[in-house]
């Protein structure tokens, strides 16, 4: 008997001697029952042990999920017997404990805040183009009609700190509701270039090359899956440092493994293995992030 793609994926997370898997998946379509169906979700999660965070908008869903492999794949089968989730994509990882510490189901407007409601990607994404793809034009220095590529990072500035793409253009935004107006000034540095939007699993970049089409970009690409999907097609080359991720494990290498990266419980700063090193960092108190504010405010 032939396996599918998600079969595959979560035997990976015994021959790698992990015994939990780690799902993150989205996708843009109209749901206007989520207040019907969040104790749906809520009851099968809790059912299964599922631990993570699920957000069920109007313009679609983004979930982070973590459990053992059986009780991953009962609920992707669950969620893919409604017809408007039958072609959700899902990226994995896997790790010895659970990535989150409980289980949340929330509804909110959006799935990720741009507050540009003309913006639908439901009806029409922007191209996107996959992680092969996107390496064989890094490598080549230019996409496949010679045009220089640039790689524009969507996320926040405290993301891009733990690791970004080489040579990427990073506007030092401090929430993704900035990104419409910064990047409609800089459209002028962009001409005869192909620019190729990026984030950790597609979500921000899917939004963000709509909007630059939608303002007069030419050549716009969104990264396919978003950084942690071109970690699991081609590794690291190209990219620098870890990607931040919105759960325990804090960042991931290329490898899709932990590291030894934390954030700070009081600040919430990102703290590296070298910053943990400080006298100032005191795991669960404070850290040189911390100390530093305080200085500044004395």
């Amino acid at each position: 008997m032939q396996t599918t793609p998600d079969q595959t994926a979560l035997a990976g997370a015994t021959s790698a001697d992990h015994r939990y898997v780690n799902i993150a998946a989205y996708k843009f379509i109209s749901f206007d029952d989520t207040e019907e169906m969040r104790p749906q979700f809520q009851a099968l999660c809790t059912q299964l042990h599922l631990k993570g965070t699920i957000l069920l908008t109007p313009e679609g869903i983004n979930m982070f999920l973590s459990g053992l492999p059986a009780d991953i794949e009962h609920y992707l089968s669950w969620l893919r017997s409604d017809p408007r989730f039958a072609d959700i994509e899902v990226k994995y990882s896997y790790s010895n404990e659970q990535s989150h510490r409980r289980m949340l189901v929330r509804i909110k407007k959006e799935i990720i805040t741009m507050r540009m409601p003309l913006i639908k990607p439901e009806l029409g994404r922007a191209p996107s183009v996959e992680p092969a793809t996107l390496k064989r034009w890094l490598d080549q220095g230019h996409d496949d009609a010679g045009k220089p590529v640039v790689m524009v990072d969507t996320r926040n500035d405290f993301e891009v700190d733990v690791g970004t793409f080489d040579n990427t253009v990073d506007y030092r935004i401090g929430k993704f509701t900035e990104f419409p107006a910064v990047i409609e000034q800089h459209k002028a540095d962009f001409a005869g270039k192909t620019v190729v939007t990026f984030c950790t699993g597609g979500i921000r970049c899917e939004k963000a090359a709509i909007h630059m089409q939608n303002i007069g970009y030419d050549n716009v690409y969104q990264l396919e899956g978003g950084i942690l999907k071109y970690f699991e097609d081609v590794g690291g080359d190209h990219y620098t440092g870890d990607c931040f991720v919105f759960d325990y494990r804090t960042a991931l290498n290329p490898k899709l493994e932990p590291t030894e990266t934390v954030q700070c419980f009081a600040c919430r700063a990102v703290v590296t293995p070298r910053q943990q090193l400080d006298p100032a960092y005191v795991a669960g108190t404070s850290c040189p992030h911390c100390a530093d504010k305080k200085t500044a405010a004395q």
